[in-house]
């Protein structure tokens, strides 16, 4: 179990970096214009995240979840598949990369990276999927796995829509007005 606080732990740390580069490219993205959509979803994405942190080691041991090798092997792999998509997905976005929706306007889509592929929009939440189902399965924590992803996919159904309305609309010509 300590093991698994540990990893849990990890992937905390893991968050903390992502908050300190979104940080920096919200200060970089607001100097150039950019917009912020999506705030009202914003807290219950930070609340749900939070709670798969917690939930996953609370479900382990309050439940005495046992560990099962041929399904934490295959998962920890899941879990390490979907940081490497992560990162691989801010580095492709780079500074315009963000926790939140944040578009400066102008800016062509990135077609570099995981978003090369038009039939994959979203790359990043593709992580996120696969990381909120592994890192719970890791040590049998089916509960957190089964409700971090049906509250996910309510959340992600906002977020996607959200995302994809901002960024038409920041890529949309702007026209002047009649003299």
């Amino acid at each position: 179990m300590i093991w698994y606080g540990l990893l849990v732990a990890a992937v905390a740390a893991e968050r903390v970096a992502e908050l300190v580069v979104a940080r920096r490219n919200e200060r970089w993205s607001t100097a150039r214009g950019a917009t912020v959509a999506g705030r009202g979803h914003y807290p219950a994405m930070v609340a749900l995240h939070t709670g798969l942190l917690v939930a996953c080691p609370a479900e382990v041991w309050l439940a005495d979840r046992p560990f099962v090798p041929a399904l934490a092997w295959p998962m920890l792999t899941a879990l390490v598949g979907a940081q490497a998509l992560r990162w691989w997905c801010i580095h492709a976005l780079g500074p315009r990369w963000n926790t939140q929706v944040i578009v400066v306007p102008g800016l062509p889509l990135v077609t570099s990276g995981p978003y090369r592929w038009r039939w994959l929009r979203h790359p990043n939440y593709v992580a996120v999927v696969a990381e909120g189902v592994a890192l719970p399965l890791v040590h049998t924590a089916w509960v957190t796995a089964a409700a971090f992803t049906v509250l996910n996919a309510v959340l992600l159904t906002v977020r996607i829509r959200c995302e994809n309305e901002a960024l038409a609309a920041a890529s949309m010509p702007t026209t002047a007005a009649p003299a």
